[in-house]
């Protein structure tokens, strides 16, 4: 009992360090796309600088990453993942295409936040004779804030669930001693201890995304 824990520790720190990773890159690949996303649409959708072709180019393509399940995704990034850290198995290599396949998503979060911003608070900000850069910087993603973290809480949700469906090609983390242990080994208590895990961290971290959200309303 005791060695089945430690290991579990030890995915579980495994899953974190993936997750924590992916969801950096992920804001940081995402974050840049839901902003175009927003800003180039029309007008009657709050954009302040449309663009309809580029915005309609960036959408497809971003719905077209979207739409990849994770486990194809992570095969075809292979090669990349070998390129970027010398391995395409283990916790370092998962990073890579969880970052992938996680930005899209972020990137369609970001733009759904800045749409619920207020056009009038927009407006005011252009009347003062603010520049493109200040209303994204000073307007749109303050006010959008509580549901860029309510965004990201759901991000990093479904990053914990891509990291554990990696597990079934040797991604590490609590997915692969799930796969390694639980089932290859017929050992079901190895299975449910990852599970519990994996339960008892979405938890905790949607509670902590909701307070979060919460009392940025409530500073407003």
């Amino acid at each position: 009992m005791s060695q089945m824990w430690k290991l579990v520790f030890e995915a579980t720190g495994e899953t974190l360090v993936m997750v924590f990773f992916s969801t950096l890159f992920s804001l940081i690949l995402g974050l840049p796309l839901g902003v175009l996303l927003h800003v180039t649409s029309s007008e009657e959708q709050g954009g302040i600088i449309p663009q309809p072709i580029f915005n309609s180019v960036l959408g497809r393509i971003v719905n077209v990453l979207r739409s990849f399940p994770f486990i194809i995704l992570m095969i075809l990034l292979i090669p990349l993942s070998r390129l970027i850290v010398g391995t395409s198995i283990g916790t370092k290599a998962t990073i890579v295409p969880l970052s992938i396949a996680a930005a899209p998503f972020v990137a369609r979060i970001i733009e759904s936040a800045l749409k619920e911003v207020d056009p009038g608070v927009v407006q005011a900000a252009k009347a003062m004779g603010s520049t493109n850069w200040q209303i994204i910087l000073k307007v749109l993603i303050p006010e959008a804030m509580p549901s860029l973290v309510s965004g990201v809480t759901l991000t990093i949700i479904n990053l914990i669930g891509y990291s554990a469906m990696a597990g079934a090609i040797g991604g590490g983390g609590l997915g692969d001693l799930a796969i390694r242990y639980g089932y290859q080994r017929f050992r079901p208590s190895y299975m449910v201890a990852a599970v519990l895990v994996i339960l008892i961290l979405v938890e905790v971290i949607q509670i902590i995304g909701n307070r979060l959200s919460a009392n940025l309303l409530a500073s407003r």
